[in-house]
């Protein structure tokens, strides 16, 4: 498929589509860090404001790009949920002051690791990336199911036919209009899904506008919000590996995003997509957010769409520093009825689990080597992501580390396709194989 040039009216419908699919996904960070260490509702304002306001500039600096940092593909840059639960523990631990150096040392370390890490991109073959895809994808499935049956699964309403049939009736809708619509409406398919189910869930009463009452109408951001950072180096290798995760999921959405887009990645562009989400984690740990990394979800969007320039993504990422600023408005994107979003996402989801699985086409499977490594590393992807608590009494940084699918795909996939794999082990079993045959032939 050919990129398409669209008109600015059309890239900022997209744009809108994009920061919709990642719009809770990402205010969500803030809200259960936020609760958990029992911030006031001021803070509480000022947290989810600022958070949207720096995904919006963490998605330029990525976007647009330069020589030195930015990948420049249609990425959009979010909170890393995997950061939640070990901020979360630093945060109770020390303090707030603590939790953001931590944030602003890691952030350091990927800038200055980027170079380094992207020359490990032979680690990362189709077989690698397509199993790790998958399973970020599949394992994204039950966050859209929970959100399907009205978000809380200890609420007495949850999956209850209101929220069902919300949740359904975005699904149908979304599917409607790609097998039916035609040009632009079949590329703003999820956001016209989103609206109408939202639509549909007023009129049964799942939307409040509480929340866009009580915000306000315009916000500063501040740095050093909650104080001067402090340092203390427990939290800060905590961060580092997190963010290193972060780096190895990264890596797999750009190999994603180079395949939607017909564009192969070079050592040098993955370079520049880590420095740029390094220089956002620093951003976010100054400002007092989170963590920033590459979301998954809008690579459904991209491949939904077919429009494979960066044009929609500026206009999100100018939409976000917006709506970090004016947070009543901002706040507007927050009625969207949990159903309705589990809708998007059971379909956003499943097309990131597909792409990973046309990656995978791409692997030779007659080889039961590459069979095996794929299989192991998503089923213990799958397997630790429905089983957290299988790693529970391992010491708490081990548990952040091999509790995450995600990396438990990725350490699986990189080492075992290295050990069967690699150049060298495949040429001294060649030799093996050789000197077998003669001894036979003798």
């Amino acid at each position: 498929m050919k990129n398409k040039a669209i008109s600015n009216p059309k890239a900022a419908a997209l744009g809108l589509q994009h920061l919709l699919a990642m719009y809770s996904g990402s205010v969500l960070v803030p809200i259960l860090i936020g609760a958990s260490l029992h911030f006031t509702s001021e803070q509480m304002t000022y947290l989810v404001s600022i958070d949207i306001f720096m995904c919006g500039i963490a998605t330029a600096l990525q976007v647009f790009g330069n020589k030195y940092f930015g990948i420049k593909l249609p990425a959009v840059l979010g909170c890393a949920v995997q950061a939640v639960a070990p901020l979360i523990m630093i945060g109770q631990k020390f303090n707030f002051q603590t939790m953001y150096g931590a944030i602003i040392v890691a952030g350091l370390f990927v800038f200055l690791i980027g170079g380094a890490f992207s020359k490990l991109r032979f680690l990362f073959p189709p077989l690698v990336t397509g199993s790790l895809i998958t399973v970020i994808g599949l394992s994204l499935i039950p966050v859209a199911f929970q959100n399907l049956g009205g978000g809380s699964t200890t609420a007495k309403d949850f999956g209850n036919m209101t929220n069902l049939m919300v949740g359904a009736f975005t699904v149908l809708l979304i599917l409607a209009i790609n097998v039916w619509g035609k040009g632009f409406l079949h590329s703003i398919a999820i956001l016209v899904g989103l609206i109408a189910g939202t639509v549909l869930g007023g009129f049964l009463g799942l939307v409040s506008f509480q929340p866009v009452i009580e915000a306000s109408w315009f916000h500063v951001p501040t740095p050093f919000y909650f104080g001067v950072p402090q340092f203390e180096w427990s939290s800060i290798v905590t961060m580092i590996l997190i963010s290193m995760t972060s780096m190895v999921e990264s890596t797999g959405v750009f190999f994603a995003l180079g395949d939607i887009v017909g564009r192969k990645i070079e050592a040098d562009d993955l370079k520049r997509g880590y420095r740029a989400e390094g220089l956002a984690v620093m951003l976010g740990g100054l400002f007092n957010t989170f963590p920033y990394t590459t979301f998954s979800q809008n690579v459904g969007l991209v491949q939904l769409s077919g429009i494979k320039t960066r044009k929609p993504v500026i206009f999100s990422a100018i939409f976000l520093v917006i709506l970090g600023l004016l947070p009543k408005i901002g706040a507007l994107a927050t009625i969207i009825p949990a159903p309705v979003l589990g809708g998007a996402m059971l379909v956003m989801f499943g097309m990131v689990a597909v792409q990973g699985i046309r990656m995978l086409q791409q692997v030779d499977f007659d080889n039961d080597k590459n069979l095996l490594v794929a299989a192991i590393s998503i089923g213990l992807g799958l397997g630790v992501t429905v089983q957290p608590h299988i790693v529970q009494f391992l010491p708490k940084t081990i548990q952040l580390l091999f509790g995450s699918g995600i990396l438990m795909t990725s350490l699986s996939a990189v080492l075992l396709n290295w050990l069967f794999n690699s150049p060298r082990r495949t040429q001294e079993m060649s030799v093996d194989e050789g000197l077998n045959e003669r001894d036979s032939d003798k």
